[in-house]
């Protein structure tokens, strides 16, 4: 990937808040996830074990933060990010992570209608800095539920999340590779659950289903 000039981006400070605490939470499981070796376990993500899916999440993060700040991301997103300390890619990735999106949001000068660059296209700043979020928190529950630490997950976030996704609305996005069609799940069940059924994954049968 080649370096290319900052992008502004306009993101609400709630958002990037949001974004913060979702990096908090997702750290502390992903510490859990090493702490017990469970790399290989599979997650909800259909064919990915939890290595794989914390690798996504690690790419995902580093081209988000190069976007942002105009530098090199230093790879492809599926790139082996993790090497042999998949605790420590995570939290060096948030690292950068935060003051990326927090000096994003304090531009003031910066329309609404700058973009972010994404893989499957370019998209509104704001929209941006939700699909980061929901990267982030929705992958940490898919490590949580892997290794049984549904515990570990902030489910006040997991709804709220839950409610802008379905304001928002998902069917542009539902696609191989993406995400497949919502799932059936009852109205009782736990946020994070309800949240892995919109986005088309199924936790059933896995440790924190």
């Amino acid at each position: 990937m080649t370096a290319h000039r900052p992008t502004a981006v306009t993101a609400r400070p709630v958002v990037v808040d949001r974004i913060d605490r979702a990096l908090s939470v997702t750290g502390t499981v992903v510490e859990a996830v090493g702490a017990g070796d469970g790399w290989s376990a599979p997650t909800p993500c259909a064919g990915w074990d939890a290595r794989t899916t914390l690798n996504h999440l690690v790419g995902g993060i580093r081209i988000y933060t190069a976007e942002l700040t105009g530098t090199d991301a230093g790879g492809e997103h599926h790139d082996d990010w993790l090497g042999t300390d998949p605790v420590g890619a995570f939290l060096a990735a948030a690292e950068a992570d935060r003051p990326a999106w927090h000096r994003a949001a304090a531009t003031d000068a910066a329309p609404a209608e700058m973009t972010v660059r994404l893989g499957f296209g370019t998209v509104p700043g704001p929209l941006a800095a939700l699909i980061h979020f929901m990267e982030v928190l929705a992958h940490g529950v898919d490590l949580a539920v892997a290794v049984g630490r549904t515990d570990l997950v902030d489910q006040r976030q997991c709804a709220d999340l839950l409610a802008r996704l379905r304001q928002v609305g998902l069917d542009g996005f539902r696609r191989p590779g993406m995400f497949g069609p919502q799932l059936p799940v009852p109205g009782s069940a736990p946020a994070h659950v309800r949240l892995s059924a919109f986005l088309g994954r199924s936790v059933q049968g896995l440790p924190g289903g």
